[in-house]
């Protein structure tokens, strides 16, 4: 599995999720705790792809 990159893209998948769920008005069960662990595992990949 390719890990360089992994946090960038995590981290967009992160901006997009949360700029849509708004809008769109979806509500996904456990949505903050998804996105809180989503943004942890992103940081810590941006993190180790220093």
């Amino acid at each position: 599995m390719k890990i360089k990159g992994l946090g960038k893209t995590l981290l967009a998948i992160w901006l997009i999720a949360k700029g849509l769920i708004p809008i769109l008005n979806i509500s996904i069960p456990n949505q903050g705790l998804i996105l809180n662990i989503l943004a942890l595992i992103a940081g810590i990949f941006l993190l180790l792809d220093r």
